[in-house]
């Protein structure tokens, strides 16, 4: 096996600020992966077994920061929406004359917005794709509360005068 890259000395005390800078379990993890070489000079295996990694991933951060330096241990966030058919803009603007109908006292009718949406992006969306989207717009579906078909309001009313409360 060939002799590790060496890790530069002043990183030492970088590395330790930025243990102290991060807020969270993967950030500090990462930084901690590195100093752990820098500072005690452990093998990637005993890092590994400290950090519940693979050693595998731990020279793989190793070299990345040897490689790009302290911007490798704070990488770009994760996720995203990687299969959206709009962005949220483009949503805003597709709802802008339903919104303005339900202000004037309209209904909003999801089957008229799917069809809209489905036009719009050129492919059939199932309608939880348009339920998503007026979520995320801020829109929820309000009702009024249902009534039991068989109640009886005067047996209700008696029911609170002789109940004892």
């Amino acid at each position: 096996m060939r002799t590790p890259k060496p890790i530069p000395d002043d990183a030492k005390e970088v590395l330790r600020r930025m243990l102290k800078e991060k807020k969270d379990k993967w950030s500090y993890q990462r930084v901690q992966c590195v100093w752990m070489r820098a500072a005690l000079g452990m093998k990637p295996e005993d890092i590994g077994l400290a950090l519940g990694w693979n050693p595998v991933y731990v020279r793989q951060v190793q070299a990345n920061y040897l490689r790009e330096g302290t911007a490798a241990l704070t990488p770009a966030g994760r996720g995203g929406r990687y299969h959206q058919n709009l962005s949220i803009g483009e949503e805003e603007e597709l709802l802008k004359p339903f919104f303005r109908q339900a202000e004037e006292g309209g209904i909003l009718v999801v089957t008229t917005i799917r069809a809209a949406y489905e036009e719009r992006v050129g492919h059939a969306v199932p309608k939880s794709t348009v339920y998503r989207m007026l979520e995320r717009q801020g829109w929820r579906k309000i009702a009024p509360r249902p009534q039991h078909p068989k109640s009886d309001p005067a047996a209700q009313a008696a029911f609170k005068k002789t109940s004892g409360k």
